[in-house]
């Protein structure tokens, strides 16, 4: 079966999460780059990668690599790829997404437009067509820069792989289902641990990770554009990659998983969510405030996204709130704390020295994940 070169576009500063993940799937990573990871596969791990994989953004498929600094030489190259090969004559195809970092060409309408004249001349000079319908499977492109070398690929995703299809019912500012299923991967979290989100909003933090106990599949019930792909990905694929995410699922599991709120519609939203994605019954949803935190087990974990403060009025709160974050958890003994936030402050009002610090984009804000280590619970005898 042929392979392909597939890269996956993840937040940027979590590429060694999303390189464990590829490995645990069974491929072999090519290229690490800042914001992208790709790795070698069949059609098959098409699926597989869109099904599977929890931290990426998107699973595209390069067509070809090559330098530009002019757009003649942009326009040349992007002809010069094997468009064909991919996409059938009355394929529907366009450059929904082109970007440039450190590049002489830096306009991405432009290179949108460019880039799709090109695919249009190579496709009638292989085809022998001078017109085309674009009325079959959609086959999106996306086109990157980086000083000065451009990546061509097709978007095997269609929607954005943070679109798991649970989440209708959002509170303001929510995190992405990607950057979160990044976030708990960082801790040393597992299923059989307890795990806190004291400012849950639309439940985002308890969710993923009551689908990572169950060990169910993020894309298990959402569709991709290249379910449509037959030339490429034949469907009898797709159905075999969905039945094995189906089985691989443990209903029977049980954890100890909890997402507070202070506001009231958001505790709402989230308990629609956690039903929508199959996990209700794994999370105890409930309105509570931070300072009002408690858990009488130890070895615990809270990881979760406090505000950070977007209006002034909201800001001259933040000191008083990050305290109580700090009171609070001074209460549960053993436990580890994991705070993602623009606060530079933060550890400060915590009242506590961050044992680790890891900077992390949440969309264009620079954040900080603050972790406050608990010590490791002791090991448990072997019978």
């Amino acid at each position: 079966m042929r392979t392909y070169e597939l890269v996956t576009p993840c937040h940027f500063g979590l590429e060694a999460v999303t390189k464990r993940e590829i490995y645990d799937l069974g491929y072999e990573i090519t290229r690490v780059e800042d914001g992208r990871v790709s790795f070698r596969g069949d059609a098959e791990a098409v699926c597989r990668a869109n099904i599977h994989l929890r931290t990426v953004e998107r699973v595209l498929l390069e067509v070809g690599r090559f330098r530009a600094a002019t757009f003649d030489e942009l326009f040349e190259g992007i002809r010069a790829l094997p468009w064909e090969e991919y996409i059938p004559a009355d394929g529907k195809f366009w450059v929904t997404k082109a970007s440039s970092i450190r590049s002489k060409l830096f306009s991405p309408s432009d290179i949108q437009s460019i880039a799709k004249k090109a695919m249009v001349e190579r496709m009638k000079e292989s085809c022998g067509l001078e017109w085309f319908p674009e009325d079959g499977a959609a086959y999106p492109v996306r086109i990157f820069l980086l000083k000065d070398e451009v990546m061509a690929a097709l978007d095997t995703s269609g929607a954005s792989l943070h679109r798991r299809g649970y989440r209708l019912m959002t509170s303001r500012a929510p995190l992405t289902e990607t950057l979160a299923a990044a976030l708990i991967m960082l801790t040393p979290w597992h299923g059989d641990r307890i795990l806190v989100d004291p400012f849950c909003g639309s439940g985002t933090f308890p969710i993923e990770a009551a689908m990572m106990a169950a060990n169910i599949a993020p894309g298990m019930n959402r569709t991709f554009a290249a379910m449509e792909w037959e030339g490429i990905v034949p469907r009898k694929l797709w159905e075999d990659a969905f039945a094995e995410a189906k089985e691989a699922v443990e209903p029977d599991v049980s954890a100890d998983i909890q997402g507070y709120d202070i506001d009231p519609e958001a505790v709402k939203a989230a308990r629609e969510n956690a039903r929508r994605a199959g996990v209700e019954h794994l999370i105890h949803l409930q309105q509570r405030a931070v300072k009002d935190l408690r858990h009488p087990k130890k070895y615990g974990f809270v990881i979760t996204n406090p505000p950070y403060g977007e209006r002034l009025e909201d800001k001259e709160a933040l000191p008083a709130l990050y305290r109580q974050i700090g009171e609070a958890y001074k209460l549960l003994d053993s436990w580890s704390l994991y705070v993602l936030t623009a606060c530079g402050d933060a550890p400060r009002w915590i009242g506590r020295k961050a044992d680790k610090n890891r900077k992390i984009y949440n969309g264009m804000m620079k954040t900080c994940f603050y972790q406050f280590m608990g010590p490791k619970p002791p090991k448990r005898s072997r019978e």
